[in-house]
């Protein structure tokens, strides 16, 4: 059945498809987009979605329905089309698309061979230079662990000094000092020497740990038979760190490629992809990611989306992918990828041998992850998306996703402050929460200050949306032009007509709940369209709505701590005469604390920057007259 929209007249804009390749968007009546697909001719393909429902799985048919509009882009060639999906999904997350529910970055270890002294250093992304890339590895604390071992056994540099050109030109550091590097910023070791220590760097950093322990073992013995029994213990330790690293490789595979191994288990809900890193023959780690499918989706289908959107965010690509079961568009997703690399990369459905045997292997572990997590992920789910749903039941609203919860904090109506904190699925959205430093009320008027709160956040939303709209980027929601779905007061009845006024003052339309409490401030019920609802207290909706009320408490009266905290330390400053901003700064970038400048000697503070003798002799004076005065 044809959505109806007098704007937009899907029939009519079905005849205008082109017979070309490209990329197609749907969007509901919110205008949001929910599906994004390609096509290799975009006519045929779009209107497959608007003809006959016979043979259409659930998921589409529900999507077609709500269907308002569709726009397209056309591409040169189907795998440009692949790559913009790919973009596109990442981007809008889309309703019904199959979703990989988390974005995950992984570490790489980088050795700096462009550089004449090479360092070897922690670093998230993989780039195309000069540089040699291991990884990527699934724990950062084993990146970091593997760093600081390569450079205390090969005492390399950890600075940031620009060699050969800034040699001598400073003391060695402390690290030189400590017998973990050898200070070629002092010309202390030929670039030939320390670049052959690199080289051994990046043998060991390729799985070759034998040589390393061999010579560490020969040490260690030797200053045993010395008596130097400290030092054999600092090599038992680091030979020790050796085989612990070593350790984490234990699967080998004999090619030595660069693979990844991905097998999945599922549900009705779920998915869950299970990817074992193989470099260079050596298993470096493993990790699983979920996955939103609907009850009809296959695996085949599922891979194929888990491939597009993981990869399209990875920086580094193997040779192989080596999978369970083969995907759609198999030769295009591997001409893609392929690309991406810049070498031939293979997609390979094994049927015997070792890699079917790993893809077994990869498939129990998705198995166990998906058995093991499904009740953890209900009882989050409870604590979130349910207690949204008792919440709405309740207040008798619907689609609620985002919800904003406010707070005021002063002491005696000293630098009164506002809180605002966001809840997005029933989990708190750090990212979008703002403060507010009330500027135009006077004394502790908490109705007054909220009502300041209000009116610049949906303000500033307002004049938000319409720029967006006029440069046509209506999609680029901020945490001020996203609006809540639900406004949660932290009071009863007088708050919640504070914020109704002023939705109503801007013409807004949004629920607001009051949060209302007993006696002994503790959440006795909600107060909603003039009247107090009851709430179970053993409920997750009262849980909820206990950790937003102490969420927006927290977040409040941490700022007002912070603006207390700096106007205590700009008064004793202030009182100091002569002492003037530029030096207020100076002398607390210097010495960081009230207390140190109190403590500091007369030499310290003359010795600060921007101070001299005279203006030295009035701090020290002012606190050391304050010491002896009391």
């Amino acid at each position: 059945m044809e959505p109806e929209n007098p704007i937009f007249n899907i029939e009519e804009e079905l005849k205008k498809l082109p017979n070309r390749p490209g990329v197609y968007i749907m969007h509901d009546e919110r205008d949001e987009i929910i599906y994004v697909g390609k096509a290799v001719i975009l006519k045929n393909r779009v209107r497959q979605y608007f003809q006959s429902s016979r043979g259409k799985s659930v998921k589409i048919q529900q999507m077609v329905e709500r269907i308002r509009r569709f726009e397209y882009i056309v591409t040169d060639s189907e795998l440009e089309a692949l790559v913009l999906e790919c973009n596109l999904i990442k981007e809008h997350r889309p309703k019904y698309n199959t979703m990989l529910k988390d974005d995950k970055g992984y570490p790489f270890i980088k050795v700096t061979l462009g550089e004449a002294f090479p360092r070897v250093l922690f670093s998230h992304t993989m780039k195309k230079d000069k540089n040699r890339y291991f990884g990527p590895y699934t724990s950062a604390g084993a990146v970091k662990d593997t760093i600081d071992l390569v450079k205390k056994l090969y005492r390399l540099r950890s600075c940031n000094r620009s060699l050969p050109k800034d040699i001598g030109k400073e003391r060695p550091c402390l690290y030189y000092h400590i017998g973990q590097c050898q200070a070629p910023c002092q010309g202390y070791v030929s670039q030939e020497e320390y670049r052959k220590s690199i080289d051994e760097v990046l043998e060991f950093l390729n799985g070759n740990h034998a040589p390393v322990v061999k010579m560490l073992e020969e040490k260690m013995t030797q200053a045993a038979d010395e008596m130097d029994f400290e030092k054999a213990i600092e090599y038992r330790d680091l030979i020790a760190s050796v085989r612990h690293i070593a350790e984490r490789q234990k699967i080998t595979h004999g090619d030595g490629e660069d693979k990844d191994i991905l097998a999945l288990a599922m549900d009705e809900n779920d998915a869950v992809v299970q990817v074992f890193f193989i470099r260079e023959g050596k298993m470096i780690g493993r990790d699983h990611f979920y996955l939103q499918v609907a009850p009809h989706d296959t695996k085949p289908v599922i891979l194929c989306s888990f491939i597009k959107q993981y990869y399209a965010g990875t920086p580094f690509v193997p040779r192989e992918l080596v999978l369970e079961t083969d995907i759609e568009d198999h030769e295009l997703v591997e001409q893609w990828l392929t690309e991406k690399r810049g070498q031939k990369v293979y997609l390979r459905i094994p049927k015997k041998g070792t890699k079917e045997k790993l893809v077994e292997l990869a498939r129990e572990n998705a198995s166990i992850v998906l058995r093991q997590d499904r009740e953890r992920i209900k009882r989050e789910e409870g604590r979130t998306i349910g207690a949204v749903r008792e919440l709405e039941k309740i207040l008798g609203i619907s689609d609620t996703v985002r919800m904003e919860a406010y707070d005021i904090s002063n002491i005696s109506g000293f630098e009164s402050v506002g809180s605002m904190i966001v809840y997005e699925k029933g989990k708190p959205k750090r990212s979008d929460y703002r403060k507010f430093k009330i500027k135009n009320v006077q004394g502790p008027d908490d109705y007054a200050s909220m009502e300041e709160v209000l009116t610049r956040r949906f303000t500033h939303g307002l004049e938000e949306k319409k720029e967006l709209a006029e440069k046509n980027r209506s999609e680029e929601l901020g945490s001020f032009s996203r609006f809540p779905d639900l406004i949660l007061m932290d009071g009863g009845k007088g708050q919640v007509n504070v914020a109704l006024r002023v939705l109503d003052r801007l013409h807004i339309d949004i629920p607001v709940c009051g949060m209302v409490k007993d006696d002994f401030h503790r959440t006795r019920g909600l107060y909603y369209q003039n009247e107090e609802l009851p709430i179970d207290t053993h409920s997750e909706s009262f849980k909820l709505i206990t950790r937003i009320q102490d969420e927006a408490h927290r977040f409040a009266i941490e700022y007002h701590r912070s603006l207390r905290s700096k106007q205590q330390v700009h008064s004793l400053l202030d009182d100091i005469p002569g002492i003037g901003p530029a030096r207020r700064k100076s002398l607390m970038r210097t010495f960081k604390s009230l207390e140190a400048i109190r403590d500091a000697s007369l030499e310290e503070l003359t010795n600060a920057e921007s101070m001299n003798a005279a203006s030295a002799q009035k701090v020290y004076d002012y606190f050391h007259a304050s010491k002896e005065n009391p």
